[in-house]
C-alpha cells in the first residue's frame, strides 16, 4: 500500500496544478452506449440479473463511492472516498465473471450521490490540493481492486463554489484520463439551478475530458410529454455543447418521460436527428421486481440503429 501511495504521490503533482482547458484527451468512441447505475439501494441485484445485448456497449455504473465515514452521523472526508454500493454481490470476482463472459461490458463507478446513511452526500473539500490528492489516491486503489473501467460524477449538494467544483474534479479527471487509471468518464447533473451551475462551471474548463453527460431527465416533472422531453433534451445540447448526452429515466417511480408514455418514441425521433448518443437507466436495483423488460427494450433499440 505504501508503494502504491508513493508512485501516486509523484503522479499527482501534475494534477494539482492549474490544467490548461486547450489539453487535449483521447477521446472514447462508443456509439449507442447503455449505463445502468447498481448497487445503491441493498436489494440483492447482480450483475448477471440484468440482460445485455452482446451488440450494445454496456456500462454498469456502482452506486456509490462517497467522500463522506460510514458512521450513523456521517462526516466528510475530504476525497476519502469509500465503497457504499453493495460490496457482498458486486465483488472483485463479480465484475472479473460479467466481464469475461460479456466482452461488450465495462463497470464504472459513480462518485457522490443524493445521500449517505440519511444524510446529504455533500460535496465538501478543505481545499483543492488535499482533495484532489485523497481523491487520486482513493479512487485509484478502487479502481485497481476491483478492475473498473470508468468514473461518473453524481455529487448533488455543493458547500464549495461552482469554481472549486470545477477545479477538483477537473483535475481529478485530468489525472485518471492522462494515467490511463479509467477510459471513460461522466458526469450527473440534473435541471437544478445550483446543480447546473456546479456543473457547468465543469464543462466549460474541463469539457474535453468528460466522454458522456448522463443528464437526468427523471429528475423533471411526472408527467413530461415527448415535445417537453425533445425541448428539455435540446436546452440541454446547448448548456453541454458538444457533450454526448445521454437521455434516461428511472425504474423508481420518478419523474420525467416514462417509457409507457413515449420515451421509446422520443428516442426514436433523436436518433433520427442523429443526436440518441445513448441511455442510461437508474437503477437496476428498482428493475429488478419488473424483470428488467426496459432494460430490454432499451438495448434492442440502441442495438437496431447498428
Amino acid at each position: 500500500m505504501e508503494s502504491l501511495k508513493f508512485c501516486i504521490s509523484l503522479l499527482v503533482l501534475q494534477a494539482l496544478f492549474n490544467i490548461s482547458p486547450t489539453t487535449e484527451a483521447v477521446p472514447a468512441f462508443c456509439p449507442g452506449v447503455f449505463r445502468e447505475y447498481i448497487g445503491a439501494e441493498d436489494k440483492n441485484v447482480t450483475f448477471s440479473d440484468v440482460p445485455i445485448n452482446p451488440n450494445v456497449e454496456f456500462h454498469f455504473l456502482l452506486s456509490f463511492a462517497i467522500d463522506y465515514t460510514n458512521t450513523k452521523s456521517p462526516e466528510p472526508t475530504n476525497g476519502d472516498f469509500l465503497v457504499y454500493w453493495d460490496i457482498d454481490r458486486l465483488t472483485p470476482s463479480q465484475i472479473s465473471s460479467i466481464k469475461a463472459q460479456y466482452k461488450n461490458v465495462k463497470v464504472g463507478m459513480s462518485l457522490g450521490g443524493d445521500t449517505v446513511n440519511g444524510k446529504n452526500a455533500t460535496f465538501t473539500p478543505a481545499s483543492i490540493t488535499s482533495w484532489v490528492r485523497n481523491a487520486i489516491y482513493s479512487i485509484t486503489k478502487t479502481v485497481k481492486e476491483y478492475n473498473l473501467d470508468a468514473i461518473d460524477i453524481d455529487y448533488e449538494h455543493f458547500n464549495a463554489d461552482p469554481d472549486t467544483f470545477a477545479e477538483c474534479i477537473g483535475r481529478l479527471l485530468y489525472y485518471l484520463k492522462q494515467n490511463n487509471v479509467v477510459s471513460y468518464t461522466s458526469i450527473a447533473p440534473y435541471a437544478n439551478d445550483s446543480v447546473q451551475a456546479h456543473y457547468l462551471a465543469l464543462w466549460r474548463k474541463y469539457g474535453h475530458l468528460i466522454d458522456f453527460v448522463n443528464f437526468q431527465f427523471y429528475a423533471y416533472e411526472k408527467g413530461t410529454t415527448i415535445p417537453q422531453f425533445l425541448q428539455y433534451f435540446e436546452t440541454q445540447m446547448y448548456n453541454y455543447k458538444g457533450g454526448k448526452i445521454l437521455v434516461s429515466f428511472g425504474t423508481d417511480n420518478s419523474g420525467g418521460l416514462s417509457p409507457r408514455h413515449g420515451f421509446f418514441d422520443a428516442c426514436s425521433i433523436l436518433r433520427s436527428q442523429g443526436t440518441l448518443h445513448g441511455i442510461f437507466i437508474w437503477s437496476a436495483d428498482d428493475s429488478k421486481k419488473d424483470s428488467f423488460i426496459y432494460e430490454k427494450l432499451s438495448q434492442d433499440l440502441l442495438a437496431s440503429a447498428i
